[in-house]
């Protein structure tokens, strides 16, 4: 059915629904392997080296997001990788998905962002117009 999953996330609680889904796709075919992939966002990235003061302590931060989501497979027994991305969250994650043939792409509605994001287009809808393969979005 979907032996390769992509599971975008941001540490958002829709990652973390996007998360269970991903899980429930996987236990449903009892077998399949989820990469969960978090994109570091270069507009941000010089904000947050600003506010953490250390590239060590950021790439902290950043594994804290995915403590919770990697908890959840853990528990669930999932067959997992981490995968951490730099750029763009939308174009990175089109390009990811395109580059190693995934066959289904999961992901949260929403995510972290804020107002801007409405104004220029969410990140799930840029990769569900981006992608080769289908694109699961939970709400």
């Amino acid at each position: 059915m979907y032996p390769k999953i992509l599971l975008a996330v941001d540490g958002s609680e829709h990652s973390l629904r996007a998360t269970t889904e991903a899980i429930k796709l996987v236990s449903l075919q009892q077998s399949g392997e989820i990469e969960v992939v978090f994109v570091a966002d270069f507009g941000k990235s010089r904000d947050e080296v600003l506010r953490y003061g250390d590239i060590d302590e950021l790439e902290l931060s950043r594994r804290q997001k995915l403590f919770p989501i990697e908890e959840l497979l853990q528990q669930q027994q999932a067959t997992y990788a981490l995968k951490i991305l730099h750029g763009e969250p939308g174009q990175s994650l089109i390009r990811h998905a395109n580059d190693h043939a995934f066959d289904l792409v999961v992901m949260g509605s929403r995510g972290l962002g804020s107002l801007k994001e409405m104004v220029l287009g969410s990140v799930s809808h840029k990769v569900a117009r981006g992608v080769k393969c289908p694109v699961l979005i939970v709400k």
